[in-house]
């Protein structure tokens, strides 16, 4: 809510929208930020009882006390909150575009589904009488009913993070209103960001607090969030193996039947040339996906609709009788076990739903909502029903239903474009693989890869080439192994199924921890549709011998790679941060830093958020001179998808101003693509640092001038009341910089406080001491920057258990050997870089 935003000033923090008083004045105090404890939650704010909780007095909190200006990372390039984050409302039209676009990039693997579910399902159960046909029906079409459209439409599309939906879209949710990353880098600072929007929960609403604290509090609850949200994450990719693998080896089958001498060793080659030419074209991107795909998917979908139409007035419309869910009962009972082995083929129906929340990000929520309830879900129940009503007159066609079912003289038209949109389904796919495994690099959760943009106007569409080629060797793998789409859909339905409880699991955590549903409703959701998924996952788990075993396989090694790179990230951030150098010990170097200060800007970059890292100290050993002016860079992912250019960098000078040694924090979201190079990197750090620097002299002279004021009002109080000595708080409240949006009485009263400031703070005259500040930078900057990288190894300590030395010295050492190298990862010159080679032990 806008009202319920935290704003940053230049030095301060302010509540906008919430009054608290000490004395009875119901007007909005400034919060210093060095007094906001990092570990404290935001929320604890807002509790008068918070001294029971332990965060501390309230009081101490919320009333201003002059500070050193230096106390806070501070906006460098405007003041927060001068610009809104404001969520345009599409218009009619608009949203009907982009229900159509979301045809062929959403619902491509959801559609091709009709290709492949009755032939599974009847592959476990023989057709003897009217009841596995209307039984199977009845099954699909409420399965379909239940998860898409009753969880996905109207429940999970909700839950998403600004606009952005996935597994890794509800961890970072979850993430900004729980400090439940194992990374502890989070700042206060963070949660001013304009995409944060953190909606504070209500004090007397307990339940969300204490969930959130036992969450923060627990470090195995902590892992156990991460491995959950890392197997999705692993099934995910999983997906990306075997939809290409089904949906064209499923497309290209139905060629057995029209070619004759077509045989299975023939459907395994072309399928496998096709797969081929997919993943080659990765690398030319796929910018404008949405139109190029939408009309042939919309082709799609209406000769599904329409053929099923045909089919069940022509056959039997008799088949209507199975949206009596009875009928899934009569189907139990007459087959028993063989009904819960064909679960196994019936969940294939839902494949891609998943997708409809992980494609959330190119569209919006409405646009997914009316596609799929004007248009998906009726062409699927027409194009079942259709199929079921063939079967009725023809059993034996299960084995080929779709194909046989389609009338003679429009199979070569549906061969083609049934090819078309398998390959369009899998392409959707693995478009949202390169997303997932990216998302997963911003929160440290994955070895950092090469990934190429392929498009300067959509910030999603990338093309990562270790990945790419990695599923199209599995993709093949797979299909010259199974070689049938039965043992195919084995594997699919188990990869399917996973993801979806983690989203159930994930969504639920939402519901209780900050949509604060009411409890009863909140536990409902896991019962209803956690029941179902589960027992559609003991079905698929049942032919794990049968070739669910793969997905399995795969998302073990995936885990294992992702939680071995996060222990290792999270060791090494906790080792340098015990290592970092002291304050003390810096005031002791003096300004000169024990070397010689020559004219240039050095950038360290290393991975602290607080304090000096320890690789510093080994380039004042290593270099006979150090540059004029330090900025230590921290790149910084924050649990949020984007974050605004103008709120990318916080400032703060790290040592006395003869000292020229700032920290400079570069915050990126999830979603967020680092395209700058070097030379336009350099720039907006440099016109960021003058904007810091003068900033902060413009709030020294404000702070003085309070300070005078203070005086006065000492003085004048002292002869009017002889015994009153000291300064009512209230005289404090006055903002250290002018919020660009406050209030109109607000700002008359502040108005009158800055007229009545001495003329030598009100006045345009550039302060001395900043013109020589700004002279030096600018000297700094013409002789060039010089990249300092630290080349961190991290080892286990002999008494570490055997398992421990294992994952670090080898298995995390192997992950970062042949990872993307640093001077890569973060687009620096190799020309001007100097590194150094440290060891941590942990």
């Amino acid at each position: 809510m806008a009202e319920d935003r935290i704003e940053e000033g230049s030095s301060s923090v302010r509540l906008r929208g919430r009054t608290y008083s000490g004395g009875g004045v119901g007007e909005s105090r400034w919060v210093d930020g060095s007094e906001v404890d990092s570990e404290s939650p935001p929320w604890s704010l807002l509790d008068e009882n918070d001294d029971k909780e332990g965060y501390g007095s309230l009081r101490r909190r919320l009333v201003k006390k002059p500070k050193r200006v230096d106390s806070l990372d501070v906006e460098a390039m405007a003041i927060a909150g001068a610009h809104g984050h404001q969520t345009k409302e599409l218009s009619i039209w608009r949203t009907l575009a982009l229900a159509f676009q979301t045809l062929g990039v959403v619902y491509g693997d959801m559609g091709t589904s009709p290709l492949y579910v009755f032939s599974d399902v009847f592959s476990k159960v023989k057709i003897e009488s009217e009841v596995d046909i209307l039984g199977a029906l009845s099954l699909v079409m409420y399965t379909i009913a239940l998860i898409p459209l009753a969880k996905y439409v109207f429940v999970v599309l909700k839950a998403n993070d600004n606009g952005e939906g996935g597994t890794f879209a509800l961890y970072s949710l979850i993430c900004r209103y729980a400090k439940v990353n194992m990374l502890p880098n989070r700042q206060p600072a963070d949660e001013q960001i304009s995409s944060f929007k953190l909606k504070l929960p209500t004090p007397e609403l307990e339940r969300a607090l204490s969930i959130k604290e036992t969450l923060e509090r627990r470090s195995s609850l902590k892992t156990l969030l991460l491995l959950l949200v890392l197997m999705g994450t692993s099934l995910v990719i999983g997906d990306g193996i075997l939809t290409p693998a089904i949906s064209v080896m499923s497309a290209v089958s139905g060629l057995q039947g029209a070619i004759e001498g077509f045989d299975t060793t023939l459907v395994v080659v072309v399928s496998i040339v096709i797969l081929v030419a997919l993943f080659s074209i990765q690398q030319f991107g796929t910018s404008k996906v949405g139109f190029m795909f939408a009309p042939a998917l919309a082709l799609w979908f209406f000769s599904l609709g329409s053929i099923g139409i045909y089919n069940l007035v022509k056959y039997d419309t008799a088949v209507i009788r199975a949206f009596n869910p009875a009928y899934i009962y009569f189907f139990f009972k007459k087959n028993r076990k063989d009904a819960w082995s064909a679960l196994g083929g019936c969940v294939l129906c839902i494949t891609g739903a998943e997708a409809m929340f992980a494609d959330l990000g190119h569209f919006s929520v409405q646009s997914i909502q009316i596609a799929f309830t004007f248009v998906v879900f009726p062409c699927l129940l027409f194009a079942y029903m259709g199929q079921a009503a063939y079967l009725m007159k023809y059993p034996d066609s299960s084995g080929r239903i779709f194909y046989d079912s389609v009338p003679d003289n429009l199979f070569w038209p549906m061969l083609v474009v049934a090819t078309i949109a398998a390959m369009i389904a899998s392409q959707a796919m693995i478009s949202a693989t390169f997303s997932c495994v990216k998302q997963a690099m911003a929160l440290g959760c994955f070895p950092r890869l090469k990934i190429i943009h392929t498009s300067r106007k959509l910030m999603g569409q990338i093309y990562i080439p270790v990945i790419n080629w990695f599923l199209m060797i599995m993709c093949v793998v797979v299909v010259s192994i199974f070689r049938s789409t039965t043992d195919i859909a084995n594997a699919y339905g188990i990869a399917e199924v996973g993801v979806m409880l983690v989203t159930t699991t994930l969504v639920t955590l939402v519901m209780l921890l900050i949509w604060q549903t009411n409890l009863f409703i909140a536990l409902c959701f896991p019962f209803i549709f956690g029941s179902i998924e589960l027992i559609y996952l003991s079905a698929v788990l049942s032919k794990v011998l049968e070739g669910g075993w793969l997905p399995l396989v795969f998302a073990t090694f995936f885990l294992t790679v992702m939680y071995i790179w996060n222990y290792g990230s999270v060791l090494k951030y906790q080792s340098e941060v015990r290592e970092k150098i002291s304050m003390d010990f810096m005031h002791e170097l003096g300004s000169t830093l024990g070397s010689v200060r020559t004219p240039g800007i050095g950038l360290l970059y290393n991975e602290l958020v607080q304090g000096i890292p320890s690789i510093f100290g080994r380039f004042l050993l290593s270099l006979p001179a150090i540059h004029s002016t330090i900025v230590f860079v921290c790149i910084k992912y924050v649990p949020v998808p984007v974050v605004p250019q103008d709120e990318r960098f916080l400032f703060r000078r790290v040592c006395p101003k003869d000292y020229h040694m700032f920290r400079c924090i570069a915050r990126y979201g999830y979603k967020d693509i680092r395209k700058e190079d070097h030379h336009a990197f350099e720039q907006l750090l440099a016109q960021s640092l003058e904007n810091f620097l003068r900033k902060e002299a413009q709030d020294v002279a404000l702070e003085c001038g309070l300070q005078e004021m203070d005086l006065d009002s000492v003085s004048v109080s002292s002869r009017d009341y002889g015994t009153r000595g000291v300064v009512d708080n209230e005289e404090l409240r006055i903002p250290l910089m002018q919020d660009t949006r406050s209030e109109a009485a607000e700002t008359s009263n502040q108005e009158e406080a800055s007229v009545s400031l001495p003329a030598s703070v009100m006045s345009s005259d550039i302060d001395p001491s900043l013109e020589y500040e700004l002279s030096a930078l600018q000297e700094a900057i013409d002789s060039g920057f010089t990249y300092f990288l630290a080349h961190g190894d991290v080892r286990a300590k002999k008494k570490s258990f055997f398992l421990k030395k294992l994952v670090i010295n080898y298995l995390y050492a192997f992950l970062r050997r042949n990872c993307r190298a640093g001077a890569a990862n973060m687009s620096v010159p190799h020309m001007n870089i100097l590194q150094v080679g440290m060891t941590y032990m942990v």
